[in-house]
């Protein structure tokens, strides 16, 4: 099972489940780590939020009642944290307005107990595949972001020129410096940010958040 859902080992998925229900945590965490995945319990939202963050992929199986703070508050208060992990909630006293409010606020899915195991770990999978796309995702971002601050103030200002469309002699004139200039700079980004191509440069700064020089906008010179 999980070598369908992990093909990055150094990222295999933890499922939490959190439940004050004993059976409940039993049963799951002994049909989960049947096939495959590793499980970590928690009796309340409290014992789970005192864990340190899970930086890897995963997913929280959520009990919505529960003494102390319900799995709703705890939604409430991962979100707050940025808790970005995606939560599947499993109760047994729900109804269809409960489950339409935690998934307006980003749960996964919402079941009712008891409810099919097939579905369950379908919802599971799908919940752990989008949870490791949006990790690798924000990995790529990350390494980008760290190659552009390699480079200068002034690399900066020409890589927004040439993701415009801007030509370097444009550029030069834009920017009030020799288009020879303009041609060393632009070599030094190409090979800072590991580019081959104004189409890969391009692509890296939209993934960084890069905005292309606006014809009219001032330089920094």
């Amino acid at each position: 099972m999980i070598d369908d859902l992990s093909p990055m080992n150094e990222l295999r998925p933890v499922v939490f489940v959190i439940d004050d229900d004993s059976s409940v945590r039993k049963s799951l965490s002994r049909l989960l780590r049947s096939l495959g995945f590793d499980v970590e319990t928690f009796v309340s939202a409290e014992q789970f939020l005192e864990r340190r963050y899970h930086e890897g992929i995963g997913c929280i199986v959520l009990d919505v009642q529960m003494p102390g703070l319900s799995g709703m508050k705890l939604q409430d208060e991962l979100n707050k944290a940025d808790y970005s992990m995606p939560i599947i909630f499993i109760t047994g006293h729900g109804d269809i307005g409960m489950g339409v409010q935690a998934m307006k606020k980003g749960a996964a899915d919402f079941f009712t107990k008891p409810f099919d195991d097939e579905d369950f770990l379908q919802a599971l999978k799908k919940a752990i595949e989008a949870d490791r796309k949006a990790k690798m995702e924000y990995t790529s971002v990350h390494d980008i972001l760290g190659r552009i601050q390699r480079l200068t103030p002034r690399e900066q200002e020409i890589l927004r020129c040439i993701i415009s469309g801007m030509l370097n002699k444009q550029t030069a004139f834009k920017l009030g410096i020799a288009e020879k200039t303009v041609k060393v700079h632009r070599s030094r980004i190409m090979e800072k940010l590991k580019a081959n191509s104004v189409v890969e440069l391009t692509r890296l700064a939209q993934k960084a958040g890069i905005e292309p020089l606006c014809p009219g906008e001032p330089s920094t010179r």
